[in-house]
């Protein structure tokens, strides 16, 4: 879609925000629509009934949360029936797989994830489907920037220039649609996190393909959320989700040096396969007003079984790794957050990602862009 190309990012030719489509419907896809809202039906009446006894669990942990150990015990149980049971709803299926960066003779003596209470899990951010996954699988605390002020960046034309993003599709031989100039508009400025607050699972899947929030008050540091947590904490640097065809630029949410002491830090990597005549995208870059239930709707109403793709780095090569090689991610100069720029790496060396220059800031303009679009 030409009219969205002023966010294309111009360093890799990426469109990052813009909602994955399928295919042109066929004959065999178009007589099995009937099937597929039968099925649908029937996987949200399931799910119904797994959120109705996940909140009748949660009541139930409320009683025992005072209680050490036990507490805790329950509530992850709890959450990691629930989640998978939502997931084997919906037909997802989950690849995890560990990985190193070695190679050669001693690459596959691969180390397991154990997180404990205070560490730090760092991903990219796709879809509310890794949320379920890392609840069953950790029962983390999720947490949701929180910023002091809004993106500046207008959409107006503006004059080329080293502080403007560009990009002229196709050929360049002056005919047809090489002859299609994108808009160009300022570059956005990057808008410092403020905070964080500690949420829900619940709230991390209303809060899907949504930017951070502007509030003054009501946040915390990060350090001061995993410092005091009893479970491992979970961070998404991009700030939103993105279509999943590349990484957001990470904002400076950790302001860390490398490598991290006094806690550790596991870096992971989810992907997810191209949406097709017979199952939906699972990326979820764009909010509504039922956010997620539409997105959940048209993974319901895929007739094929979907694979989830999540990466896992051994805990050994990770940035809170004592043998951590900084040198090799960080060189010149400063930089504001050396913890966020190394994870970014990471995770787009293990996911064989392209990293782009565009951030959360650039989602915010491209939604009220898109839903502009989308009311005329």
């Amino acid at each position: 879609m030409e009219k969205y190309s002023q966010f294309r990012d111009p360093g890799t030719g990426v469109q990052p925000f813009l909602p994955l489509v399928p295919p042109a419907p066929n004959l065999v896809s178009k007589v099995l629509v009937p099937l597929a809202w039968l099925v649908g039906v029937l996987r949200i009446a399931l799910l119904l009934m797994v959120f109705g006894v996940y909140l009748a669990l949660s009541a139930v942990s409320v009683v025992f949360k005072p209680v050490p150990y036990l507490g805790p015990a329950i509530s992850l149980v709890f959450t990691a029936i629930s989640a998978r049971l939502a997931l084997v709803c919906l037909s997802l299926w989950v690849s995890v797989e560990n990985v190193t960066r070695k190679r050669g003779r001693g690459a596959k003596d691969i180390e397991s994830w154990h997180p404990r209470a205070g560490d730090l899990i760092v991903s990219n951010w796709v879809s509310w489907v890794e949320m379920l996954w890392l609840a069953a699988r950790f029962d983390p605390v999720f947490v949701l920037p929180v910023t002091a002020t809004a993106p500046s960046s207008s959409l107006a034309p503006a004059k080329a220039g080293a502080d403007a993003i560009s990009h002229t599709p196709g050929r360049r031989t002056g005919t047809g649609s090489a002859n299609v100039q994108s808009v160009v508009r300022a570059a956005t400025e990057r808008v410092p996190v403020a905070g964080f607050r500690q949420v829900s699972l619940l709230t991390m899947l209303l809060s899907t393909g949504r930017t951070p929030l502007f509030s003054a008050n009501k946040h915390e540091s990060l350090e001061t959320i995993r410092a005091r947590s009893r479970r491992p904490v979970v961070a998404f640097p991009e700030c939103t989700t993105s279509n999943g065809r590349a990484l957001l630029r990470f904002a400076d949410v950790f302001k860390q040096k490398v490598p991290v002491q006094g806690y550790n830090v596991f870096v992971m990597c989810v992907r997810y396969d191209p949406p097709t005549h017979f199952a939906a995208t699972l990326a979820h870059t764009v909010p509504t007003a039922l956010n997620p239930l539409p997105h959940i709707w048209s993974v319901a109403t895929s007739l094929a079984p979907q694979t989830v793709s999540i990466r896992l780095l051994a805990p050994s090569e990770s940035p809170s790794s004592q043998i951590f090689v900084t040198s090799e991610f960080l060189s010149g100069p400063a930089i504001p957050d050396p913890l966020a720029e190394v994870c970014a790496a990471l995770i787009a060396q293990i996911g064989k990602m392209k990293r782009t220059g565009m951030g959360w800031e650039d989602k915010s303009m491209f939604l009220d862009f898109f839903h502009s679009k989308e009311r005329r």
